[in-house]
C-alpha cells in the first residue's frame, strides 16, 4: 500500500471497504499546485474529485466580481460538481486550488455503478449537500441583510477554523476577490474591525482578538 493509498483509506473512512478498494483501483490521485483551475463555469465535469489534502474555493462570478460558496476541504467533494456531473450539465460554479492539494478523481461511469450498489456512497453525498445547502444559506443571508464589517469577520473567523493559525496570511485584495467587493473597501472594512477591538493587522497577516 502506497502513502498515497493510506491518505485515501482515511479520507473514505465510513464507506464500506468493497467501495474504497474499487475506488482505488479505478480513481486516480491527482497532486495539483496552488492556484490551479480546476473547474470554469460553463465546462463538463468527467471526473469528480474527492479532497484528500489540501482545500479548494467553490465561487461563482457575476460582473467581474466572485462570491464564495464554500470551500471543500479534506475528506469532502463539491457537490455542485456531483450534480453537474450526473445531469450531464454545465458546470454552474468556479473551482480553484487554495493551497497545494491531493485529489481522487473518480470516473463518471464507475460512480455512477457506485452510487446504484454501494448505499455508503449516497449516504456521504446526501451528508455533504446538507453541509454545502447551509453554507450557502448562510452566505445568502449575509449578503442580503449582513454589513460588510460583520461578513468579513465572519469570514476571516471561518479560514482561521480551516487553517487553525493564530495570524491569517491573507492580502486585502485576497479577500475583496472571495467577498465580492473591492479592495478599498475591504480595507475601510479591516480597519473600523481594528478600531472596534476585533483584529490586529500585522505584518504578517490578520489575528483575530475575540
Amino acid at each position: 500500500m502506497t502513502a498515497n493509498d493510506g491518505k485515501v483509506r482515511q479520507a473514505l473512512a465510513g464507506l464500506d471497504t468493497a467501495l474504497i478498494e474499487a475506488m482505488l483501483a479505478d480513481g486516480r490521485i491527482l497532486e495539483v499546485p496552488a492556484g490551479t483551475e480546476l473547474l470554469k463555469e460553463g465546462a463538463y465535469v468527467r471526473e469528480l474529485p474527492l479532497v484528500i489534502e489540501g482545500l479548494v474555493r467553490v465561487f461563482i462570478v457575476h460582473e467581474d466580481k466572485e462570491l464564495l460558496l464554500y470551500f471543500i476541504q479534506p475528506k469532502e467533494s463539491c457537490v455542485m460538481s456531483f450534480s453537474a456531473l450526473l445531469e450531464h450539465a454545465p458546470s454552474r460554479i468556479n473551482a480553484i486550488v487554495e493551497k497545494p492539494s491531493a485529489l481522487l478523481l473518480l470516473p463518471e461511469a464507475k460512480l455512477r455503478e457506485w452510487l446504484r450498489e454501494h448505499p455508503s456512497l449516497n449516504t456521504l453525498f446526501f451528508h455533504q449537500y446538507n453541509e454545502r445547502y447551509l453554507d450557502m444559506v448562510h452566505t445568502v443571508a449575509q449578503v442580503a441583510f449582513g454589513d460588510l464589517p460583520t461578513r468579513l469577520l465572519d469570514h476571516l473567523k471561518r479560514l482561521q477554523g480551516m487553517t487553525q493559525a493564530a495570524v491569517i496570511d491573507v492580502r486585502h485584495a485576497k479577500l475583496a476577490q472571495e467577498l465580492g467587493s473591492a479592495r478599498e473597501v475591504i480595507t475601510r472594512a479591516l480597519s473600523k474591525l481594528e478600531r472596534d477591538g476585533r483584529l490586529v493587522q500585522e505584518s504578517g497577516g490578520i489575528r483575530l482578538l475575540r
